[in-house]
């Protein structure tokens, strides 16, 4: 066995990992990385499904993001944020104000509510942090707007996931990641998620197609939400925030929102005062732009602006270096900021913060990857990306146990059943994912499943055989397992 592997089995303790089944076998240990390509210490090489879990946008070993990153070293690493600034994280900060405020502007009707712009960019260090600064802002800022005696009330989906901190786990609703730790959290209200496959108000039998493509339904998940925002307000205590993945729940399943929905419940959530937070930890940075709803060149980076969807809060990382450098960032806006200032003495300061804040060589990486997102040729690149995805999964439907495909910009779910007719799921216990996802690894291609969803979601410089490398994998897999 190799050494890096004997050490890893000695001392490492893996994320979302059952030990006693890692300890079984010989792990597999990533030794370099090119493109869409990784290679081990044995030197096999393998396809990057998942962009190693769903951080690398653009490849790995990009020449650009690799020069900034040595540009800046020639300059320094890390400075502290508490109390000085620095460069590349100033100009970051600019440059996400710019792209985040750009809408989508002929897309769906505009707002007849008012919103605030983004304007002020706090940052973190991953996901979690960026939505735990976007709780404790949202708590602490509806406080101060309707008294000291307010007691803030968040709203969020079933299903969500938003990070492992406290307070991102309180936000969350699944149990078997959270459950544990109840004793522990706030407790938000939940409402359900559209989950169109598995919706009790979707009419429609299973056919071969993405579920909401032939819903039968009256958008009462809509109306769920309407009537919470109702119930929650008649009780004297409106909801602080609504906390939300745009467009596409991720751990949760890949539930994606049918058109609309997402425009819907945030017009109801903003009629009733409450502010909104947007996780696009995942969808955002390109991941979930639908290319063929847009006839500009200058395509969105977030899923919410697809909707024409303003949020108080936009949370972002993942992808914000681009794979390189754990980095995050709350977006928020002058008016919230407004309400933490005041004399030194009146102790409205935002008390929090990271030691790694504004890290000045994840900031160059992020620059380096928002300048290549903007480039003509990476729209064009994930474009056919998407296009060459939607145009492959069409071939996973002859399976049986492939019970519904969907698919959101350049990411795609792939649910198993033991049966498309019935809808019947696997047990978790069964492992029906994660043994496919192993007869994948076999034929060189590398993802991670969300319980019985086969998640792909490659690096934008993904080749077309590349792709069809990854479903053909994928289809022999599911031939093979079941």
């Amino acid at each position: 066995m190799n050494q890096s592997a004997q050490l890893d089995r000695r001392f490492v303790w893996h994320p979302f990992t059952q030990m006693r089944d890692w300890l079984k076998r010989e792990p597999l240990v990533i030794a370099e990385g090119h493109g869409a390509v990784l290679r081990d210490v044995h030197g096999r090489e393998y396809l990057d499904a998942n962009a190693s879990i769903w951080t690398n946008l653009h490849g790995h070993n990009h020449p650009k993001i690799n020069a900034a990153i040595r540009r800046q070293l020639k300059k320094i690493a890390h400075s502290s944020a508490l109390g000085f600034a620095n460069e590349p994280a100033s100009l970051l900060a600019s440059r996400l104000i710019s792209v985040a405020n750009k809408s989508k502007g002929d897309a769906a009707r505009p707002s007849q509510i008012s919103n605030h712009k983004l304007g002020k960019v706090f940052f973190s260090d991953d996901g979690s942090t960026a939505m735990e600064v976007a709780l404790k802002l949202a708590y602490e800022f509806t406080r101060r707007t309707r008294g000291k005696t307010a007691r803030p009330k968040f709203l969020s989906l079933d299903g969500a996931y938003h990070g492992d901190t406290v307070g991102a786990v309180s936000a969350g609703h699944i149990d078997l990641f959270h459950k544990a730790y109840s004793g522990l959290l706030f407790k938000p209200d939940k409402v359900m998620s559209p989950y169109c496959y598995r919706c009790p108000f979707n009419r429609a039998r299973p056919e071969r197609a993405d579920a909401r493509d032939y819903r039968k339904c009256h958008f009462e998940c809509v109306g769920l939400v309407e009537k919470k925002f109702a119930a929650q307000k008649r009780r004297g205590n409106p909801y602080a925030a609504f906390i939300f993945e745009p467009l596409m729940q991720g751990s949760a399943g890949m539930i994606p929102q049918p058109q609309t929905w997402l425009k819907q419940v945030s017009d109801i959530a903003r009629h009733h005062g409450a502010l909104l937070i947007a996780d696009e930890v995942m969808t955002g940075f390109g991941r979930t732009t639908s290319h063929s709803a847009f006839r500009t060149p200058h395509l969105p980076l977030f899923a919410c602006q697809q909707e024409n969807v303003q949020p108080d809060f936009l949370c972002l990382a993942k992808g914000m270096t681009g794979g390189y450098l754990p980095m995050a960032a709350t977006l928020t806006t002058q008016n919230i900021f407004d309400a933490f200032l005041g004399e030194y003495a009146e102790f409205k300061t935002f008390f929090h913060g990271h030691s790694f804040t504004g890290n000045q060589l994840g900031a160059s990486a992020a620059l380096a990857s928002l300048e290549i997102l903007q480039s003509p040729a990476s729209a064009r690149a994930r474009k056919n990306l998407e296009n060459v995805l939607r145009k492959e999964l069409q071939s996973l439907w002859p399976l049986p146990h492939i019970g519904d495909i969907r698919q959101v910009g350049m990411i795609a779910g792939i649910e198993l059943v033991r049966n498309w007719r019935t809808r019947e799921p696997y047990e978790l216990r069964e492992r029906a994912g994660i043994r496919v996802c192993e007869a994948m690894a076999k034929r060189g291609v590398l993802t991670r499943p969300i319980g019985n969803v086969i998640v792909l979601m490659p690096p934008y410089c993904t080749t077309t055989a590349q792709m069809q490398k990854m479903i053909r994998a994928l289809r022999e897999a599911v031939a093979e397992v079941f």
